[in-house]
């Protein structure tokens, strides 16, 4: 029979109000199936044929590579022998004879020999190498030249402003954008194609802290391949010549997210100054649904504001189960002009306000009740109104980590402990590259009250013990990159960045101890590599809700970004507002995220028909297993910019895999303009993509006995078609979208018992008109299911009654039938209190098509 080329993977087939401005802030193509061993497609039409697909590879880490390599010396020598051998193994990536090269294939030629490499462990097999460098002078800030790097993909986090990082695609060393922090390099065989995935290897680059200095990635110049290394204390005074571990360069084959998890568990073991993500306790609040008071009301918020946003949410069925009280709710004032001043904020004169700067740990008047003195006042009162009033389990509050934006005034009554002194920003010349504006940005200009960093832990600890005596759960804290301009005088930007986080992290533990923290505005590596409890971080700038040009850019943004962050964190794709033109563009992605999903939407402006698919009538989510992030075909495409890809996004659950599709073509970042600009005009045509159910990453886990006979079969249920299709190994499932258009897709893996009959092992079952990324309870007997909607299930067996059991006050049986193939169980919303529905499967069978 004659085979039609397949689908190609992600590729075309056709063509409230504004925060003020004194704010610093289809059809189906697959192998036609056995009669005898598969199910009918649910409204299947005529098939079209695509070649067989390819054994997937044996997945690849780093400790599969030690493994493997220690294996293969047991046995045959002594312990001491194995051990001498063990040490002397060498990597996969060497440099030698000025080239640096993995597996045998040059990723950079033309390596100068002041770049040295040294072994990523003292004993070992580990799978990298880390390269520094040996120069003529001390200074505070030296820029390398690693050599030249042409022939490969690659896909880089920097960061585009000084708090955030964003994505970048090419395929030569000059495309590296300045502030490079992360680089993922595809590295193929002479002749290999671009669906030639078994002939790649990995190649992970990780700019590192060493000493008092911090590491980033750049290229040398437009339009050539130079690469190079940047190495910075932020400190005149802070000098060196001399690198040995500057830059980690780690690679696997076959699996680009083993490479990257390897690459960073090499690091952690080296450096040991941070935590993975997996090793962290993560805060309650990731698993309940939230609102945070920014987008509502910015910096005007007040407690009758706060509680009328719980109320309209809980009124309408979705009930948030934890608030933060955004910026608003501090002490702050700003300076008194002097003699001298040069009158900033003067009507006229087109100048900024003076920057507010904290006089107070306590709240401000909004906040201060008037009643009696002995009556409970203060941010307690609105915090136990929460709780008590509005059902709420969690209450967070915003702060900078100096405090405020312009830190703490210095000499401010009552503050004097602090040791507040001003300092003024030195913005690093890299991220002066990238965000030229910050050189001039009122921060930089106006200085910032800088608490003395021996006094920092008392800070911390004093502000965090008054909040959590009036109950405060958490905090959201904002501004952490500004450290890495005040280091001078301070031993450097490293050295300041990790005494605030030490003392911040003792104070989160000791007043927070469900580890109650956000991290904001913190995407550079001085931070990340210091980490060692902070479990949560924003993924990426904020969301705008009057930026047009903000929305396919912040998915395309968190779901890259959250390939590099989600190894030290759990990335929080920010608040989103339900009642909007993109809301379920954005809330479909907070669904899959695998973390947080909160709003921020004005009292009464609400879209509960969004919401309910998301919130269950207990206020909990059903939070996918991992972080997000971009399918393996995904990962070196440009889905903002290149006109072709659709941008696809795969999570875990413990039963099914899910997956996102986005359109986010149409603006991106502006490296000319440096500002986010639409490149494309608005209304051009469809794209389509191949949707495979090997691209949940690791699907086979889903498959029952680790995906042991499992042959690769999955079905897939489309939320946005309401259907469920099943989809052979390698079939490709067409998905077509227009810009800020979207589907999620649930996808469970297949397996055959019996010889005729097909089941689900742990299908795409849950509320199938629900939103979300699929995670939900265990699915021992009797099968439980929480909240409303629909519960569905694929299965050839001839249909059979299905009786439903709701848990709670009104006990009711109903039947469910089967309809081509998927077997749909109506779930009515019962008592939020109970919120779990069992299942059980009764006899009597008869059809119902």
């Amino acid at each position: 029979m004659a085979r039609a080329a397949p689908i190609p993977s992600c590729r075309s087939a056709g063509a409230a109000a504004s925060p003020p401005s004194s704010s610093p802030r289809a059809r189906i193509y697959t192998r036609a199936p056995s009669p005898s061993s598969r199910p009918p497609l649910l409204a299947s039409p005529p098939l079209r044929l695509l070649p067989d697909p390819k054994p997937t590879p044996r997945r690849c880490s780093f400790r599969i590579l030690a493994a493997v390599k220690g294996a293969a010396l047991s046995g045959r020598r002594s312990a001491r022998e194995e051990k001498e051998e063990e040490m002397t193994i060498e990597s996969s990536v060497r440099l030698a004879g000025g080239e640096l090269t993995v597996r045998g294939r040059t990723v950079l030629s033309g390596v100068p020999d002041a770049v040295s490499a040294s072994p990523a462990a003292a004993r070992g097999p580990v799978d990298g190498v880390f390269l520094g460098a040996d120069l003529a002078d001390p200074a505070s800030r030296h820029v390398v030249s690693l050599g030249h790097m042409r022939g490969v993909r690659f896909m880089a986090c920097f960061r585009f402003k000084m708090w955030w990082m964003a994505q970048r695609m090419g395929d030569k060393g000059g495309d590296v954008p300045h502030e490079t922090q992360f680089l993922l390099v595809e590295s193929r065989g002479p002749g290999a194609g671009e669906e030639e995935e078994d002939e790649a290897s990995y190649v992970v680059f990780l700019p590192l802290v060493e000493g008092a200095f911090r590491a980033s990635l750049q290229g040398g110049g437009a339009g050539g391949d130079e690469l190079q290394l940047c190495v910075e204390s932020g400190d005149a005074g802070t000098r060196a010549s001399s690198f040995d571990r500057a830059l980690f360069v780690g690679a696997a084959e076959s699996d680009p997210f083993a490479a990257i998890a390897g690459a960073v568990a090499a690091v952690r073991s080296c450096l040991g100054t941070f935590c993975p993500r997996a090793e962290k306790k993560l805060p309650a609040i990731v698993d309940y649904f939230g609102w945070c008071t920014w987008d509502a009301f910015y910096q005007d918020v007040t407690q009758e504001g706060v509680e009328a946003g719980l109320q309209s949410l809980a009124a309408g069925g979705a009930p948030p189960k934890f608030v933060i009280i955004d910026d608003g709710w501090q002490s702050v004032g700003t300076d008194k002009p002097s003699p001298d001043m040069d009158s900033p904020g003067e009507a006229g004169n087109g100048k900024p306000p003076p920057l507010p700067r904290l006089t107070g740990i306590k709240e401000n008047s909004k906040f201060q009740s008037g009643e009696d003195p002995a009556t409970v006042t203060g941010i307690e009162t609105l915090v136990r109104a929460a709780k008590e009033k509005y059902g709420l389990k969690y209450v967070y509050v915003w702060h900078a980590i100096t405090g405020y934006w312009g830190g703490v005034r210095p000499g401010a009554a009552g503050m004097e402990a602090y040791r507040s002194s001003m300092q003024f920003p030195k913005i690093s010349p890299g991220v002066a590259e990238n965000e030229p504006n910050m050189k001039t940005d009122v921060l930089t200009l106006q200085g910032l009250g800088l608490v003395h960093p021996q006094a920092v832990h008392r800070f911390y600890d004093e502000l965090h013990a008054y909040l959590a005596a009036a109950g405060v759960d958490g905090v959201k804290v904002d501004v952490q990159c500004v450290l890495e301009t005040l280091g001078a005088g301070h031993g450097g930007r490293v050295q300041l960045t990790k005494e605030y986080h030490r003392a911040l992290d003792a104070s989160v533990a000791k007043n927070f101890p469900d580890n109650g923290i956000i991290a904001c505005m913190s995407h550079n590596t001085d931070a990340l590599y210091c980490s060692k409890q902070t479990a949560v971080v924003r993924a990426s700038d904020d969301f705008f809700p009057r930026e047009a040009v903000s929305h396919t850019i912040h998915i395309a943004a968190v779901a890259y970004n959250s390939v590099f962050l989600g190894e030290f964190m759990l990335p929080d794709w920010d608040m989103f507002h339900s009642l909007h033109p993109a809301g379920d563009y954005h809330g479909s992605a907070r669904a899959i995220s695998g973390g947080p999903v909160y709003v921020s939407d004005a009292p009464g402006r609400h879209d509960f028909e969004l919401l309910r698919k998301m919130v269950l009538p207990d206020g909990t989510v059903l939070r996918a297993r991992l972080p997000g992030r971009p399918t393996r075909d995904c990962l070196f495409a440009d889905p903002a910019r290149d006109g072709a890809t659709l941008l696809k996004i795969w999570n875990m659950n413990r039963f099914t895999g899910v997956l996102g599709v986005y359109n986010c073509q149409g603006a991106a970042w502006s490296s000319a303009e440096k500002k986010n600009v639409f490149h494309q005009e608005a209304g051009a045509g469809a794209l389509t993509c191949g949707v495979r159910g090997r691209d949940v990453h690791l699907i086979a886990e889903a498959a029952t006995d680790g995906g042991a006979g499992w042959g690769g079969d999955c079905a897939v249920y489309r939320h946005g078609a309401g259907d469920l299709v099943v989809l052979p190994d390698g079939a490709a499932l067409p998905v077509s979208l227009r810009v800020l258009e979207h589907d999620v897709l649930t996808v469970s893996p297949i397996k055959g018992f019996g010889g005729r009959v097909q089941v689900r092992a742990g299908g795409p079952r849950g509320h199938v008109q629900r939103r979300r990324g699929g995670g939900r309870p265990d699915l021992q007997p009797p099968r439980r299911r929480r909240g409303g909607g629909r519960a569905g299930e694929h299965g050839s067996a001839r249909a059979r009654e299905v009786r439903r059991l709701l848990v709670g006050p009104a006990e009711e049986l109903h039947a469910g039938f089967f309809s081509g193939g998927v077997l749909l169980r109506r779930l009515r919303h019962g008592d939020p209190r109970a919120g779990v529905h069992a299942i059980a499967q009764g006899k009597g069978s008869q059809d119902r098509h």
